[in-house]
């Protein structure tokens, strides 16, 4: 079996098969502690070993079966962290199990953690606090086998602040008085689907629902929740159209999580408890992100990647799954036009990165890679230009999903490799070899850049972006005149994001043409989040002084990754405010996300 190269942990040994989490949050100490305890079962003959990923954990005892284990340290990697040895005091024969429990305290300093201050919050009166374990941070939590190859079930008791809710990536099994401290209280989860152990998930603040559906909530803080339930009111009929493409919903609740600002992604596909950002609150892509972390619920968290290096099983196939159901609920044309804005979006994470970048491959080696620093739109959107071409190959839509379906049956609960994915399509489509046998699977799997052939896209929706940008291109300052508010009359707020999109790829226009825009379009007015983040971007390339002020404050105002990494690469990159820039990120780094600060530090030369 192939290695995950971003994991200490040999699940060909042994394999971790169920978790009992025992632990409490400590706002005052910024720390979860407690104990985890594992079902691990011997995958080989006379097992006396067992090794364990982590990364700033301290552990202060190991028992196995309740007995007494020895355990030690092994040498710290620079993102990989410490493997944790720990050494059986009886031997395991093949197929037995043995219960390892792990008594743990997290750092204030967790990559898998952000604790905030009341102040930070908007409510203002309580602490919060939220984990994102996605790639390799639940190992900054507690040991275990941080790999996906790994899946297990989970039961969690949860202690906090009596005036807080705990809320995990589970079902929610109710809550009672702490008998060792009566001013708080613990809740209890379990999540009996096996998952891999990056889709482990808690949260604990000041949180409260709505019920907007058979089977979701929406939780958020008091001042959100309201709005929140009305934005994500769509969600059930989306989880409808999602088990007609996909087949039935397996985790039984759906509930949306709407987070604090800083939140590094738009979503975050955490079993029964989809994690939201609030920058959705004001964007359209709302429905995508939604329909995108929906259709999680199959590819990625039923069929998941072996290991990161396949991240694109799950990103491609469901960036698929979701411009399916965008096609069922806007038509046809709208999910062509979101394809070929995935392509635009290819282009200017190709053009980034350098189209001879190792790490623009749809399957990278990520030995030595830290996987964070790796992430980028190529495994979505050059996995889904692979599924659209092999729809158009392979005789449309209908015949298409089929194959899908046929797919999440085949390998649900498991985690699989591109190989695996490759040998059914072509049991799949044993009629179809011969096309089969045309794609250049190494060009597409292997090759950096954009990929060797691009699908066919109608262009409906798109003609109008094209020709508009194209004027912008070609105006001179004399044409100037020649634009008006009247030019976005007929344009929804998909296509005005595709509009700037197009411009972000062309060298940037002289500043009298952003000038000239905003005169005419206002766009300063629009609070669109996926809108102004484009509008921000073009005003900095053509330098433009008096956006600088407005492209910080978006920067710093949310730490959505999409967002405050560009913007920050931008003004870094306009001589006129790289200092300010760089002070600016300094004085909010303490209030960033910990991934989030270690990405910014790197692009702004900060990480000495």
């Amino acid at each position: 079996a192939m290695a995950d190269p971003c994991s200490f942990a040999s699940p060909a040994c042994c394999r971790t098969r169920h978790l009992y989490l025992r632990c409490r949050a400590d706002f005052g100490a910024r720390a979860l502690r407690g104990t985890a305890a594992f079902t691990a079962r011997a995958e080989r003959e006379a097992l006396r070993c067992l090794v364990l990923d982590t990364r700033d954990v301290q552990v202060f005892k190991v028992t196995v079966n309740g007995q007494d284990a020895k355990f030690v340290f092994g040498e710290k990697h620079s993102f990989k962290g410490t493997p944790l040895e720990i050494t059986l005091p009886f031997e395991l024969r093949r197929g037995q199990e043995a219960v390892v429990e792990i008594s743990f305290e997290s750092s204030p300093k967790s990559s898998a953690l952000q604790w905030f201050t009341p102040e930070q919050t908007s409510g203002k009166k309580h602490p919060f606090l939220f984990s994102q374990c996605q790639a390799t941070h639940c190992r900054a939590i507690f040991p275990c086998q941080d790999t996906p190859a790994v899946k297990l079930t989970y039961y969690a008791e949860i202690s906090v602040p009596k005036e807080l809710v705990a809320l995990m990536s589970a079902n929610r099994n109710g809550e009672m008085p702490d008998p060792e401290d009566s001013s708080r209280k613990i809740y209890l989860f379990s999540q009996d689907v096996p998952i891999p152990c990056y889709l482990i998930a808690l949260v604990v603040g000041a949180l409260e629902s709505r019920k907007i559906g058979p089977r979701t909530l929406v939780w958020a803080e008091k001042e959100l929740v309201d709005k929140s339930a009305y934005e994500f009111a769509e969600a059930e009929a989306m989880l409808k159209t999602a088990e007609d493409l996909a087949g039935p919903y397996v985790w039984g609740q759906y509930d949306l999580l709407v987070l604090p600002p800083s939140f590094p992604y738009g979503g975050m596909e955490n079993p029964c408890l989809t994690f939201v950002t609030p920058t959705l609150l004001v964007s359209v892509k709302l429905i995508k992100v939604i329909a995108h972390e929906i259709s999680h619920s199959w590819t990625g968290n039923l069929v998941t990647n072996k290991t990161w290096e396949h991240f694109w099983l799950n990103e491609g196939h469901t960036v698929y799954l979701e411009r399916r159901i965008g096609g069922r609920l806007f038509g046809e044309q709208f999910r062509h036009f979101k394809a070929l804005g995935g392509w635009r979006e290819l282009q200017n994470t190709i053009n980034t990165f350098g189209e001879k970048n190792p790490l623009t491959n749809l399957v990278p080696d990520l030995s030595d890679v830290d996987p964070d620093a790796a992430y980028s739109s190529v495994p979505y959107e050059k996995g889904f230009a692979l599924l659209f071409y092999l729809e158009q190959l392979l005789g449309g839509p209908d015949v298409f999903i089929g194959f899908l379906k046929a797919y999440i049956q085949q390998f649900a609960y498991k985690s699989i490799v591109t190989e695996d994915w490759k040998k059914f399509l072509y049991s799949y489509f044993k009629d179809k070899v011969d096309i089969l046998d045309k794609v250049d699977w190494n060009a597409w799997f292997h090759a950096p850049g954009m990929p060797p052939v691009m699908p066919t896209y109608d262009m409906t929706l798109a003609n109008a972006c094209v020709a508009l940008s194209q004027r912008w291109i070609q105006a001179k300052e004399s044409d100037l005149g020649s634009f008006s508010s009247a030019d976005l009359k007929e344009m929804s707020s998909h296509q005005l994001i595709e509009f700037l999109a197009l411009l972000l790829l062309e060298p940037p226009l002289p500043v009298s043409h952003v000038k000239r825009m905003q005169q005419v379009y206002d766009f300063n007015a629009i609070h669109n989040s996926e809108i102004r983040f484009r509008w921000l971007r073009l005003c900095i390339k053509s330098k433009w002084e008096e956006a600088i002020p407005l492209a910080l404050k978006m920067a710093t105002d949310q730490g959505r990754m999409k967002f405050t990494r560009p913007l920050f690469r931008d003004l870094y990159n306009f001589d006129k405010c790289r200092d300010l820039a760089v002070k600016t990120f300094l004085e909010h780094r303490a209030s960033m996300h910990p991934v989030t600060s270690m990405l910014v530090a790197k692009d702004l030369n900060q990480d000495q």
